[in-house]
């Protein structure tokens, strides 16, 4: 047991090393685009900070399983040229045992991951989401869905306009049961429209079977109202941007997501986007124990028996190569080639049957 909770320590410290010097490269990386794409005399260094900040954890997340390939290839590797492996084996003990602690390091790790990371993601991309928005100089659009339906916003220097459609269709182009109520540019109601039927044709709203009311004060709305059969509204939203902006499960905790799932297909809208990324998400943490098993099925030989960076290459490139096979049974699941749990479970559990596969072959022969 003491061997054990050794290499975890070990593997846990060198983990969290390589975190941090990622986090600070990307956070460079991102704060350069930052830089470029604000004005620091106008929003301020602090701001920009502040958005980069919010901006890393994301990218971050997305590279766990790369992190954790590092981990274990670096960790092997300073355990064999300690000879530290060899006593391990001179003890009596199979290499394969030294293993077994990274291994439930990456399994806690991918449970924290999911539980605790996920939904930190998820708040800091929404608030860079936010305030990015917040400081351009554009007017800004926003959707959200509720147990009223869906609720849209679309504004531009003429002005803003909330939208509220009970439901949709997949594809976003058409909505029933519309109630849109337009704002001046100094932030007052100036008409409501309501109409049976709202379609998105290229810059505007389309609505069916409208009737608007005018909202100048000292005005009877009701006596000044008027109804169309066919009313045409500008607008700056497209299908493609509320498509976008609802199929981005990322920015959504995986605790809310079964919620959100079930609100999206009330309103007419295609889940399965999500509910792939839900089975995702549940099966990262079998994920990081394939990348440790992968990563030390080749570095786990001696270094004097060479080759160290040819197997520290092969370990990189099969690592990618999962990880590749895994997004694209990703995107397969979400156009509905195959089915979600396939698309969710199928790479981590084959990854770790070929991990193991190779673990046992080059350590048993």
């Amino acid at each position: 047991m003491t061997v054990h909770f050794y290499f975890a320590r070990k593997f846990l410290w060198v983990l969290l090393g390589i975190t941090g010097v990622l986090f600070l490269l990307m956070a460079l990386i991102d704060l350069m685009e930052q830089l470029r794409r604000f004005d620091v005399e106008q929003v301020g260094f602090d701001t920009v900070l502040q958005l980069t900040l919010l901006r890393t954890p994301e990218g971050l997340y997305q590279l766990l399983p790369l992190i954790v390939i590092l981990a274990t290839v670096t960790l092997f590797i300073n355990l064999s040229r300690t000879s530290e492996l060899v006593v391990v084996r001179a003890s009596g003990r199979s290499a394969i045992v030294s293993v077994v602690s990274p291994m439930v390091v990456a399994l806690l790790l991918g449970l924290l991951a999911v539980t605790s990371l996920n939904p930190i993601v998820a708040a800091t991309s929404v608030l860079y989401g936010q305030k990015s928005d917040a400081l351009q100089t554009v007017g800004t659009n926003a959707l959200s869905l509720s147990d009223e339906g869906i609720w849209l916003r679309q504004g531009d220097a003429a002005g803003q306009a909330v939208i509220r459609a009970a439901r949709t269709n997949s594809d976003a182009t058409s909505f029933q049961n519309v109630t849109i109520v337009v704002y001046a540019p100094d932030g007052g109601p100036v008409r409501r429209i309501e109409a049976l039927s709202a379609k998105l044709i290229d810059g505007a709203w389309e609505l069916t079977a409208a009737k608007e009311w005018p909202l100048q004060q000292g005005l009877n709305s009701e006596a000044n109202a008027t109804s169309y059969d066919v009313l045409i509204l500008p607008s700056s939203l497209t299908p493609d941007r509320i498509r976008d902006r609802f199929g981005n499960p990322s920015a959504i905790s995986i605790w809310d997501l079964p919620n959100f799932i079930e609100e999206l297909e009330v309103a007419g809208f295609s889940a399965r986007r999500h509910l792939v990324w839900f089975h995702m998400e549940l099966a990262q943490p079998f994920f990081l124990v394939a990348m440790v098993m992968i990563a030390s099925a080749f570095t786990m030989r001696h270094t004097r028996f060479g080759n160290t960076g040819v197997a520290v290459l092969v370990t990189i490139l099969i690592g990618f190569s999962l990880y590749f096979v895994r997004n694209f049974a990703q995107i397969l699941g979400e156009n509905g080639q195959i089915p979600v749990t396939l698309a969710a479970w199928a790479p981590p559990v084959a990854s770790i049957f070929l991990a193991l596969g190779i673990l046992l072959h080059m350590e048993d022969g």
